[in-house]
């Protein structure tokens, strides 16, 4: 899909029909097509509270996501709108609605957590939007992050004594940031008599209660979930609209219509969300563009249905699996199509084809090295490697068909006139035997004197002359100018003649072996070296993330500490000493 080419509406990307997620086929036929890098926006929150508005805002249009009015929850499942990035030329900007939560006429909490988790786990940029202030209230109707624990795992397989909490430690690695969105906000926003950004308010409401009282935890459990799991927090704050009574036709109205503060804090929304929000990574670095996303919810979606938690590893593995069997594909493509260009049969030396190959198999294996990611045990380029070797195994068997027929040609054209002589009796008179030789001497220097007769050439010419040793023998024999000693003489030198060329040939096909020996060794050593390259640079941006996870870290402890939240310091502190050891590792991890 280029840019220029997008949905001109919203579709359902994941079907909640009685409780029962499922993607939709079309949908995902719209994200197989989708090239580009994709920064993903999902908004969350109870049903009735403007989400769909605000979705639409950010298409740049009125109408799509629908805005429903009344006390029934409009959208259900997750809604799906592609556009080209209003700011990112190249980038492709995936809007997602989810249904509201609290639908008085679901009725299952259950189902909202799974949209919740869905939400997170699919979006670079996570929108949770409530009306009215940052209360109890509101922390209350946010329980569902306190779920993300029970609801996703980032690893497929823990340690065994790694428990929720402990794999938890690792979201805030791979989840979304995290925006809240106030809407109807009529408050002024400060604390202890002085004013407050929205962000600070976020902060401020954010701080936990000294306590270790059942009230006191439940009071805590969601504001540390969000302090902890999100990497990056912000806050907007929205005046009502219009009058309650106009809200109905809150998308068609002009925006002269609105609120003026309500109009800049939606237009204020709409340019940080353009700036701010980032493309969609996985682990590694790796993009996310429309067939990842598909796979992504492919992978999470039947996680899902078949009783099983979305596992962050195991979503990226099931994506490698399908990226690197297609990188296999592309590169022996490549390949391909660089031997097809070079090419020219036959070749005049093993060593010529060999270097051909070479070179397109140092290109081939780039496109896999820059396709492909975690690779576990290096299967796929294993893969890779056997299929390279069986195509340059094709290629010199083709170059050696390739110079018998050409060379049993030109034996063909030069020596038939000779044969024709032969037949004619012209060679069967005294003295015809030495004439004989001398035009079979002109004839294979005229042979040697072809160019492109290729690594069959010695081999095909000997063949043919050993074919013909009967004729040349009778030829001898006839000549009455010739003692017998002289035809004893001349029958030891043709076999000796035909002793060396028979070494010689011999020679050549060991020097023939020691090349593709040699060729095998080259092969070898340039997967290892791109290999080792890529490996190397796959530690560093390990470690870069692991930083930046590290970083994160510590800020919250830090606050936790200046709060004076002890006990939640101390589980931060462990956190990060096994982020700690983990680094110290891979620091010191040398690639053999």
């Amino acid at each position: 899909m280029a840019s220029e080419i997008h949905m001109t509406g919203p579709m359902c990307l994941i079907e909640n029909t009685n409780g029962r997620l499922m993607a939709n086929p079309e949908a995902l036929k719209i994200l197989s097509a989708i090239t580009q890098p994709m920064v993903v926006v999902a908004i969350v929150g109870l049903y009735r509270t403007g989400k769909s508005y605000l979705m639409n805002k950010l298409a740049g249009k009125k109408k799509g996501f629908s805005l429903g009015s009344t006390v029934q929850s409009h959208t259900k499942g997750i809604w799906m709108w592609c556009v080209p990035h209003p700011k990112k030329p190249g980038h492709i900007l995936v809007l997602l609605d989810t249904e509201g939560l609290g639908d008085v006429e679901k009725g299952d909490n259950q189902n909202d957590s799974w949209i919740f988790a869905l939400a997170v786990l699919l979006s670079s940029t996570f929108v949770y939007n409530s009306m009215g202030t940052i209360n109890q209230q509101a922390m209350d109707q946010l329980y569902y992050v306190t779920e993300l624990t029970h609801r996703i795992r980032s690893k497929s397989s823990p340690d065994e004594n790694e428990n929720e909490v402990e794999d938890s430690a690792d979201f805030v690695s791979f989840f979304p940031d995290f925006v809240w969105t106030l809407r109807d906000f009529s408050l002024d926003l400060e604390a202890d008599g002085q004013p407050l950004t929205p962000d600070e308010y976020l902060t401020y409401s954010l701080k936990l209660k000294k306590g270790t009282s059942q009230k006191d935890e439940t009071f805590n459990l969601p504001r540390l979930c969000i302090r902890k799991f999100f990497p990056k927090k912000k806050c907007f704050v929205f005046d009502r609209p219009v009058h309650r009574r106009k809200l109905a036709q809150l998308e068609k109205l002009q925006d002269e219509e609105l609120d003026p503060e309500f109009v800049q804090q939606v237009a204020d929304f709409c340019s940080y969300i353009f700036s701010n929000s980032k493309t969609k990574t996985l682990s590694g670095g790796i993009q996310v563009n429309g067939p990842r996303l598909e796979s992504l919810v492919l992978t999470y979606v039947n996680a899902i249905s078949s009783g099983d938690l979305p596992c962050m590893e195991n979503a990226v593995l099931a994506l490698a699996q399908i990226e690197n069997s297609a990188a296999v594909q592309k590169a022996i493509a490549h390949y391909e199509q660089q031997m097809g260009q070079k090419v020219q049969l036959p070749t005049e030396s093993l060593q010529e084809l060999l270097d051909l190959h070479r070179d397109s198999e140092r290109e081939a294996i780039k496109v896999f090295i820059r396709s492909s990611f975690k690779d576990v045990d290096h299967l796929f380029q294993k893969e890779l490697a056997a299929q390279l070797d069986k195509k340059r195994d094709d290629f010199c068997k083709q170059n050696q068909e390739a110079s018998s027929d050409r060379c049993s040609g030109l034996l063909q054209v030069i020596f038939s006139p000779l044969e024709e002589e032969v037949k004619a009796g012209i060679y069967s008179k005294p003295g015809g035997y030495h004439l004989f030789v001398q035009k079979l001497q002109d004839l294979k220097k005229k042979y040697y004197e072809e160019p492109r007769k290729g690594i069959q050439a010695e081999e095909i010419l000997q063949t043919y002359l050993k074919s013909k040793e009967s004729m040349t023998d009778a030829i001898l024999q006839t000549d009455q100018t010739l003692t017998e000693k002289e035809k004893e003489i001349e029958v030891e030198r043709v076999k000796a003649e035909s002793a060396q060329a028979s070494a010689k040939m011999l020679q050549e096909m060991q020097r023939k072996n020691e090349q593709m020996m040699e060729q095998k060794e080259r092969s070898y050593q340039e997967h290892l070296k791109q290999l080792t390259e890529k490996m190397e640079n796959d530690r560093v941006q390990l470690l870069k993330e692991q930083e930046r996870t590290l970083a994160l870290k510590l800020q919250e402890q830090e606050r936790l500490l200046k709060e004076g939240f002890q006990k939640e310091s101390r589980i931060m502190k462990n956190e990060i000493q096994n982020l700690q050891t983990k680094m110290r590792r891979r620091k010191a991890c040398t690639i053999s």
